[in-house]
């Protein structure tokens, strides 16, 4: 992408020196629960419950964030981290390059859809390092970008683009810029009240709960595409920059991340999509430039 870094958006809240280690996971501290009793010492995790955890974590990221912003769920109303007054100690200038690319990007993005849909309203986006609260609940890096519906947010810790360009084999900057614009594609469902319903939806029948994640997360694809359109008319791609967003798009879909965690593909526990679907829907919107172009619940996907 054609970009320079410039002033940082009024919407990014940095969070990285307030956070734990980069990709580290830690158990809260001791302290009080809610409702005022002590809390005891947690329990010591073997090597195998960890393992267990990462791997709930990764592959049922949506469904415990669900849980943890249904009303009454866990982690509801915890206390926000105030935003840091500057970058954390241990960041070097590569990183702070990265924020700045973010910055740039999340104020492009928003200020398409200002132009695209009325009513929208901007998103804050959260960088933080190992693990956060959010207005979700607690959430660890492991879970990889999301968007919080309940303090409408996205949270990155900027080391998944380091795991989407070694692990994934999907580097470049479009293709970390296909990312932030996929999570704000779940903003705008929220904002247009795609997501409440949905969410609903998924509550009145469980056995539809996958199916309908899908067709939200195909959605988000085709919006984040929609950008991309924008960018393309506006001159601001340059020569490889889609097949970067393609590759992406391709690596993250269900059938490739399970290929690769267990060799075997279950497309009856897909959330997000075939790696098929994810680019095709990408594509939809990119070529289409057009909002009404990614209706993913009408007909088939």
């Amino acid at each position: 992408m054609r970009w320079k870094p410039g002033e940082r958006s009024r919407n990014l809240e940095d969070r990285r020196a307030q956070t734990g280690r980069r990709g580290g996971f830690r158990l809260p501290p001791l302290g009080r629960r809610p409702g005022g009793r002590v809390a005891g010492r947690p329990p010591k995790l073997s090597l195998g419950s960890i393992v267990i955890l990462l791997i709930l974590l990764f592959f049922f990221r949506d469904e415990m964030l669900q849980i943890l912003s249904a009303p009454g769920g866990v982690g509801v109303g915890l206390p926000e981290t105030q935003a840091s007054g500057g970058p954390p100690a241990a960041s070097s200038p590569a990183e702070e390059r990265m924020v700045d690319f973010v910055s740039f990007v999340l104020d492009d993005l928003q200020e398409t859809w200002h132009g695209l849909l009325p009513g929208y309203r901007d998103a804050r986006l959260v960088l933080f390092r190992g693990h956060v609260r959010s207005g979700c609940g607690a959430a660890a890096a492991q879970m990889g970008p999301f968007y919080c519906p309940l303090d409408e947010k996205v949270y990155i810790d900027l080391a998944f683009y380091d795991e989407l360009r070694r692990r994934f084999g999907a580097p470049g900057d479009f293709a970390q810029a296909y990312v932030l614009a996929h999570e704000i594609g779940h903003h705008i469902q929220k904002v247009t009240g795609i997501e409440p319903r949905v969410r609903r939806a998924q509550q009145q029948s469980p056995r539809q709960a996958n199916a309908l994640s899908v067709r939200m997360e195909l959605q988000a694809d085709c919006l984040a595409g929609v950008w991309g359109h924008s960018t393309a008319r506006r001159d601001i791609l340059e020569p490889g920059d889609v097949e970067e967003a393609m590759r992406a798009a391709a690596a993250i879909g269900d059938d490739a991340i399970q290929e690769m965690q267990s060799g075997r593909v279950r497309p009856e526990s897909f959330t997000h999509g075939s790696s098929e679907q994810r680019m095709r829907w990408f594509r939809t919107g990119l070529e289409s430039g057009d909002p009404a172009s990614c209706d993913t619940f009408e007909g088939g996907i």
